[in-house]
Formats: structure tokens, C-alpha cells, sequence
């Protein structure tokens, strides 16, 4: 996968929204995520749709299985309405 890929996601969509674009460029499906995860498909979709009450372990653990890291810093200036152009 591109080393240079940057997603922001300010909000639980953004971040299901990413997962999603780099599983995809994966080729993985939901179904195939959730295995290297240890979860059930129904929670990789909902981590994608960005449901409020995903647990941050899930979020980690498809990180983990997708060989990303979460990175924090301080918000960039970019309006959110750009953010959401990127998706």
C-alpha cells in the first residue's frame, strides 16, 4: 500500500470512512478484515459506518490489522468541509 497515504477524520464516520478506503485498497472484505481481527463482520461494518458505540479496542484492532498506526497531533486548518470532500 502507498506509504503516503494521509486520511484526517475528526469524527467516528470519518474514521469508519477511512478504514473502509484502506481495506478496499487491501482488497479485503469486511468479512476478511474481521477474521484478521478476531471480530464478526457485523463489527467491521460498523466501525465503518462509524457507530458512536464502537469500542477504541476495535478501531485499534483493525489498525493493527490493516499495519496502520493512530497518530496524534494537533488539528490541522483545513475546514471540516474539505475533510469530508477526501471521502
Amino acid at each position: 500500500m502507498d506509504s503516503t497515504l494521509h486520511l484526517i477524520a475528526r469524527t467516528p464516520q470519518q474514521a469508519g470512512a477511512a478504514i473502509r478506503r484502506i481495506r478496499r485498497k487491501h482488497e479485503l472484505t469486511q468479512a476478511q478484515l474481521g477474521t484478521r481481527m478476531h471480530v464478526r463482520q457485523a463489527t467491521v461494518s460498523k466501525l465503518e459506518s462509524g457507530e458512536p458505540a464502537t469500542q477504541l479496542r476495535i478501531l485499534m484492532d483493525a489498525l493493527a490489522a490493516l499495519d496502520l498506526e493512530l497518530v496524534i497531533r494537533p488539528r490541522s486548518a483545513a475546514p471540516d468541509s474539505d475533510i469530508e470532500a477526501i471521502f
